[in-house]
């Protein structure tokens, strides 16, 4: 017999992602959020929409999203309660948020330069995915009270980069994952994976099979970048 309850959040567990992006003066801001979902080489951000990410999103239109392992919770962890914003908005001072300038020094990661787009890779985070902003949609709109306040952020992946530890063997284009041990975050409380549980019918299918012309838009983006600053 199941029981019907309201728990104020539905956050049954997805991946960690840390996004990275230019600040207007330049500086870097570095932002850990979870809720994130893949589809080809596009993905799927929630965001408040008056945080200092998102802004930088509207205004540079990229980002990197960084995929820590589960030995990198502790560096996660140090980012909590912190934002880019000052001043702090008046929503995130009521749950305790401080303002931090230089988010890399907070956590004790570090900064390297990306490929194709202006904001840094995380160099600890075994997945480094350089991104372009796609599209905005609202969440919520239909709610007097909460329109404007949450946006999706459609971003199409135009550069992968990966620790060749995680790669399946013989396999160069294939991350393995009985090796890729993503942090996961459920109901505000960090976990990880545990072993397989079963094979699965749709391993079967070849990744080959669910490529996108995303890819190949991929390989031009550095040679775009390239031209245009030279």
């Amino acid at each position: 017999m199941h029981t019907t309850i309201e728990p104020g959040i539905l956050y049954f567990g997805t991946p960690v992602v840390l996004i990275s992006t230019v600040n207007e003066d330049g500086s870097c801001n570095l932002a850990p959020m979870s809720s994130a979902f893949w589809l080809g080489w596009r993905c799927m951000l929630g965001l408040a929409a008056g945080s200092k990410t998102p802004q930088n999103m509207r205004r540079t239109g990229e980002c990197v999203l960084n995929l820590p392992s589960v030995d990198l919770v502790a560096a996660v962890d140090r980012l909590a309660l912190t934002t880019g914003s000052d001043p702090v908005p008046p929503m995130k001072q009521r749950k305790g948020y401080r303002h931090q300038p230089d988010k890399f020094a907070k956590a004790g990661l570090t900064e390297i330069a990306s490929e194709t787009v202006a904001a840094p890779r995380v160099a600890e985070c075994p997945v480094q995915l350089e991104a372009r902003v796609e599209a905005v949609h609202g969440i919520a709109d239909d709610d007097a009270i909460l329109k404007g306040h949450i946006q999706c952020f459609e971003v199409r992946v135009q550069r992968v980069h990966v620790d060749p530890a995680i790669l399946m063997d013989g396999a160069r284009d294939r991350i393995d994952p009985d090796k890729w041990r993503p942090l996961i975050m459920s109901f505000q409380q960090f976990y990880g994976l545990g072993p397989r549980v079963h094979d699965s019918r749709l391993g079967t299918i070849p990744e080959a099979a669910y490529r996108t012309p995303d890819v190949d838009r991929a390989r031009t983006a550095a040679t775009r970048l390239q031209a245009a600053a030279g």
